[in-house]
């Protein structure tokens, strides 16, 4: 379209430019928010490989608008600084070299004014990007600047992860948040078990919306008549099963689950800690607290999850089971919080999205004529589809809006400081 014929008629795009940097400014400040409760020497601890630092987060979520949108798309576009691609590249070999993940803490200097500084240049440089960018070439970038705003509330809630697990190893217990402990609720309300007909059922995202490119295409799976529960599993019912022995007892475990507790020394989820015999207390984000055993039970790996479904005569839902079930409406009991919260004493399914990830059954892996898409971008989900689990729904760290019923999380099998919960599940 020329500049003439933009004045004549509205220019459909110049709200779309808007919504996008109105959309990207909003995330940025929410990382930002995010980091207001931490001091700088928080925000540098690395508590084990797994976790980042808090201020490599706010640089690699930088770094990738800086690779892949303003050094090919912003004319003159100049990096902040020539390494900073080689210390905040995370995993993508098509980019080049990368500094190793697990050595992410010695990473003392830039200091975090100057992290801080470069997300400032980036932010200056995309809302250039998205201004000068010329009409033929900005449905290309839209794209890419969606994903990237969803890349940073994944570091959002990563950010989240990371820094409780860091904290939990200060003998001090420090909180996040300082904020009262919610009282204990009297007791969760009884599972309903939750009939599904099954048949042949479709899943995966439609055309129509953001999705990751793990979550499609959309196809066909039969199911077999199925029941869900109607909420998470309680801390209380977890209990019963550390208290009849079952992290001794090698029958409810998966072969590798059982070498994993006796490797690793498991005797209850991360972050309980044993104050007397079957007496446990909490660490949250908000300090260390009594357990109440009405609320979910978190920081399961799938090991610990399968384990108590089996234990409990039950077994973990099928990725596709937990999508056709939260395809249907949902109960939703209030807005979220930093620790998951009861469930509500109301009927039907609750919990999905709001409170805690949930283990499935259902290896991560690629769905029937999946792609990956070309060149460095490709590597975003397709080469972790192998060893990996997936997990359904969504948590207490998840920003608002990021999650679908498509939405495909996937960790380890062992891994325990995702904010990951069980919902039990079992044939008709």
């Amino acid at each position: 379209m020329t500049a003439a014929g933009a004045t004549r008629r509205p220019d459909h795009g110049a709200a779309a430019r808007s919504d996008a940097i109105r959309r990207y400014a909003a995330a940025r400040a929410h990382t930002h928010a995010l980091t207001q409760p931490l001091s700088a020497e928080d925000q540098l601890v690395q508590s084990m490989p797994d976790v980042s630092p808090t201020k490599w987060h706010l640089a690699h979520t930088s770094w990738f608008f800086e690779t892949f949108l303003l050094a090919p798309s912003l004319p003159g576009y100049r990096p902040f600084h020539e390494l900073y691609g080689f210390l905040y590249n995370s995993y993508y070999e098509a980019v080049g070299p990368r500094w190793s993940r697990p050595e992410r803490g010695l990473l003392s200097r830039p200091s975090l004014d100057e992290v801080l500084a470069y997300r400032r240049h980036v932010d200056d440089g995309m809302a250039k990007l998205v201004a000068t960018t010329p009409a033929d070439r900005w449905s290309e970038l839209l794209p890419l600047i969606e994903l990237g705003l969803h890349h940073e509330q994944q570091h959002q809630e990563l950010i989240l992860m990371d820094i409780k697990h860091v904290l939990s190893l200060n003998p001090l217990s420090p909180a996040y948040l300082d904020t009262p402990a919610a009282a204990p609720a009297e007791a969760a309300p009884p599972v309903q078990w939750l009939l599904f007909d099954g048949g042949l059922v479709e899943i995966g995202h439609e055309a129509q919306g953001f999705s990751f490119d793990n979550e499609g295409p959309r196809h066909r799976v039969w199911l077999e008549p199925f029941q869900l529960a109607s909420r998470l599993s309680t801390c209380g019912e977890y209990l019963a099963f550390i208290q009849d022995g079952g992290y001794r007892r090698p029958e409810f475990w998966l072969s590798e689950g059982w070498a994993t507790v006796q490797r690793e020394g498991w005797q209850a989820p991360l972050y309980w800690r044993e104050d007397d015999i079957d007496a446990f207390r909490l660490f949250t984000l908000h300090g260390e607290r009594a357990l109440d055993p009405a609320e979910p039970v978190a920081h399961l790996s799938f090991y610990e999850a399968a384990a108590f479904a089996a234990w409990s005569g039950r077994r973990l839902p099928t990725e596709a089971e937990w999508e056709t079930a939260a395809a249907k409406p949902v109960s939703s009991v209030s807005a979220r919080a930093f620790h998951p919260r009861p469930a509500a004493p109301i009927s039907g399914l609750q919990q999905i999205s709001d409170e805690l990830w949930q283990w499935t059954a259902s290896a991560y892996g690629p769905y029937p004529r999946y792609r990956p898409a070309s060149g460095a971008i490709g590597e975003y989900n397709g080469k972790f589809m192998s060893g990996q689990m997936v997990l359904r729904g969504g948590c207490v760290a998840t920003p608002e809006g990021h999650t679908r019923p498509t939405y495909r999380n996937f960790f380890p099998p062992a891994a325990r400081w995702a904010f990951s919960g069980v919902r039990l599940a079992d044939d008709a």
